[in-house]
């Protein structure tokens, strides 16, 4: 049967419907990232020297600066002090401290060497996707907390103090405890340097925050920060007047290649493994954050095979692993670059400084470089100023960046990492498993349908019920979806039982009054009673129809589609019909080779929910004419209402 159906309404947006029908209510960084990764300075000019230039070749980020980033470098020299643990007394001119850097950069390229190659790998098998399951909030509060991680492990360079790094499990609180144990060790001179870097460094940071649309550069104050310590460090000779700790030698020129340290890949694997995932997380991170705000765009997995060849071949020339950073990135993009290209001008400043300028900060002091590294994370650690907001926004992202935060800074970088993506996950996952099923009401004189609980007016179409879920059916939240439509519809099991007693006596009874009339002539006296009886039983419950609306079931598995079959089985049982509507085809396909269609009408699926609607009520008309022009022919021959030809099709 085919019909049109004219709807003629004014165009709603929602604040309108929702007012009509709603319900009412109320280079220098380089150096000093460096030591977080528990080797010499100079192989921090290395990594943001020839990371850069492979990235400009490959990477499709305009602006993004490549090299050292913190969070990263935090992690590698957890793994480097694990392998190479540093003895409380060396002396650093001796052949054996030598031996030593040289081990510890073997481990360091190495990481950088296998996550180079992860990141290959990853590429060809286009796993670029992955970085999507570090959301937003886990990103956030992971570097929030990571930064405290770094500001903890600093503290013994700002105050002299020559302490063993603590690695594993609550290292921040073992770190902590160590450096207040030894507080009256404390070096006067070096705490006094970090108190002066800071409260320079601190003030003119601000100013390059607070006025950076008027300053057409950033004040270099980390480069004139380095310049003046060293200068002063080696006017009053610090180093051996009040025993500050010095960066050194720094050997001018281009370090010989040399192979990592692969012997040290089973030891390394696991954490290289979220080495591998935090950096390139972050570098994509930071791309798409420019890319968006510029209007371009990246690819994922050109990404991966960029930072892949940056990580791999940089690993042979005394490299440890690289990724974006956020520093010099958002310096390039003040200055105004706009390709790859201008990464090549931070990599010039780092050449200048290798070639020839770097031997000069042989007297710089290291809690100088300790100050730049905490100074350097003020913008993770203003990130607490998002709480408020995602607290209104949503409370389950809230809960994702404070379990992140906590499980970061009470365990581990790389393990609170993990329970951060695997608690995000689960969020999801409930998310889908208690999705929301409600009753849809129809807006007066329009084809709008929504939800009775937040449209109170709105109203229900008789004898139907138009049921929606919010969420995909799978074997995950089957029982609670089966739960939900059993209560909107009060299918309980004693109700079900009870219209099955009831329709087999009826049909008996009907069966026998049949044969009476055939046999004997005789009318069937309990008709009007069973009639009664039936249409008593309707108005119990007076849902004839039931309308799903699929708009909002993004997949059905296997044991999805079994349950609409199971309760398109048990609606019948109780007289009711199922109508389907808004299914897409992925869901529909699924429901048909699941056998729906033995236990439905295929006729009974619509394109939206106004045509089923209208289906059902013409179909309820046209049968309610039929029954009043049967009866009248019966009363016009005066046949009983039991007649056969009542029954005949």
């Amino acid at each position: 049967m085919s019909a049109s159906v004219a709807v003629y309404r004014s165009l709603y947006t929602e604040d309108r419907f929702k007012q009509a029908y709603g319900s009412e209510d109320g280079a220098t960084g380089s150096m000093a990232f460096a030591l977080l990764t528990s080797v010499a300075p100079i192989f921090g000019l290395y990594t943001s020297f020839f990371p850069v230039i492979l990235y400009v070749f490959f990477g499709t980020g305009r602006h993004v600066s490549t090299g050292t980033f913190a969070v990263v470098s935090l992690m590698t020299g957890s793994v480097v002090e694990q392998l190479v643990p540093s003895p409380l007394e060396m002396n650093s001119s001796s052949s054996e401290a030598a031996d030593f850097e040289a081990q510890r950069i073997g481990v360091a390229s190495a990481v950088a060497l296998l996550s180079g190659i992860i990141m290959l790998c990853m590429c060809g098998l286009q796993l670029g996707f992955l970085s999507t399951y570090l959301s937003e909030p886990i990103v956030k509060a992971f570097t929030s907390a990571a930064a405290f991680h770094v500001t903890i492990s600093q503290l013994q360079s700002m105050l002299g103090l020559r302490l063993p790094r603590h690695t594993g499990n609550f290292s921040l609180f073992k770190t902590l405890a160590s450096v207040m144990e030894n507080l009256p060790h404390t070096n006067m001179a070096e705490l006094l340097i970090s108190l002066v870097c800071l409260a320079v460094l601190v003030p003119v940071k601000e100013i390059n925050m607070r006025y950076r649309q008027r300053l057409r550069t950033p004040i270099p104050v980390e480069i004139l920060t380095v310049i003046v310590a060293t200068c002063v460090a080696y006017a009053s000779s610090l180093d051996s007047s009040y025993n500050i700790e010095i960066v050194g030698h720094i050997p001018a020129g281009f370090p010989r290649p040399q192979m990592p340290a692969v012997k040290t890949f089973p030891d390394i694997a696991g954490d290289t493994v979220a080495i591998t995932f935090v950096g390139y997380a972050v570098s994509v991170s930071l791309a798409m954050i420019y890319a968006d705000k510029h209007g371009y765009s990246i690819h994922p997995n050109q990404e991966l095979l960029a930072h892949g060849i940056s990580n791999t071949v940089s690993s042979f020339f005394t490299c440890f692993p690289s990724s974006a950073t956020l520093a010099t990135t958002n310096i390039l993009e003040s200055a105004g670059g706009y390709t790859q290209l201008s990464g090549l001008f931070t990599s010039l400043v780092v050449l200048i400084v290798l070639l020839l300028i770097g031997p000069l900060f042989y007297f710089l002091p290291k809690a100088v470089l300790a100050c730049i590294n905490v100074t350097s994370l003020r913008q993770m650690f203003l990130q607490f100023r998002d709480l408020p907001e995602l607290w209104r926004i949503s409370r389950m992202d809230f809960m994702v960046w404070v379990v992140t935060w906590l499980s970061v800074v009470v365990l581990n970088v790389d393990l609170g990492l993990a329970i951060g993506v695997v608690f995000s996950m689960m969020t999801v996952i409930c998310r889908t498993q208690r999705a929301g099923c409600s009753v849809l009401g129809r807006a007066s004189n329009t084809e709008i349908y929504r939800p009775l609980e937040n449209h109170s007016k709105c109203y229900e179409v008789p004898g139907v019920k138009i049921l929606t879920y919010n969420g995909p059916i799978y074997y995950g939240n089957r029982s609670f979806f089966r739960e939900e439509m059993s209560r909107l519809l009060g299918l309980t099991p004693e109700k079900i039982r009870s219209w099955e007693k009831a329709r087999k006596a009826l049909e008996k009874r009907e069966r026998d009054a049949t044969i009476s009339t055939v046999e004997r002539g005789i009318a069937n006296t309990s008709f009007s009673s069973e009639n009664e009886f039936f249409k008593s039983e309707t108005s119990e419950s007076d849902v004839q129809a039931v309308l799903i609306d699929c708009s909002s079931v993004i997949f059905v598995d296997v044991a999805g589609a079994r349950l609409f079959t199971q309760m398109c089985t048990e609606c019948q049982k109780v007289g009711v019909h199922v109508y389907l509507a808004n299914c897409n085809e992925s869901v529909l396909k699924i429901l048909t080779s699941s056998g729906l269609m033995n236990y439905m009408n295929p006729q009974h699926i619509f394109v939206t929910v106004h045509d089923a609607v209208m289906y059902i009520q013409q179909q309820r008309c046209v049968y309610n004419c039929h029954t009043v022009n049967v009866i009248t022919l019966l009363q016009s021959y005066a046949l009983p209402p039991c007649c056969p030809l009542l029954f005949d099709k």
